[in-house]
């Protein structure tokens, strides 16, 4: 499971309703593990409306997030959050699997 919460939801709503995809139930949250950063993985988020053959899906708090599996294994159990506080500005991952992140929290490594 992938859980997303209250503020990261709201924040996701502006932003769909900003790219003009918030009326199209089709579209959902992908949320991904790549190659890259100082700890050498990162998360990509995009908004999405076609589904892999091995995604898995989960919907917390009406949020439809979409992964596919490989990334799954790094993000189980992951919290997708949001602040707008002084410390930095945008979503966060509270990963558990996370065994070092770098100091922006952009990058992490298992």
């Amino acid at each position: 499971m992938i859980f997303v919460t209250e503020k990261a939801k709201e924040k996701v709503a502006e932003l769909m309703q900003k790219a003009n995809v918030g009326e199209d139930a089709s579209y959902f949250l992908r949320v991904s593990v790549v190659g890259g950063g100082c700890s050498g993985l990162s998360y990509k988020l995009d908004f999405d409306n076609e589904s892999k053959p091995n995604d898995q899906v989960f919907e917390d708090k009406g949020v439809k997030v979409v992964t596919d599996m490989k990334s799954f294994l790094y993000l189980y159990n992951t919290t997708l959050d949001f602040s707008d506080g002084l410390n930095g500005k945008g979503f966060h991952f509270n990963n558990p699997n996370a065994s070092r992140t770098c100091g922006c929290g952009e990058s992490f490594a298992v």
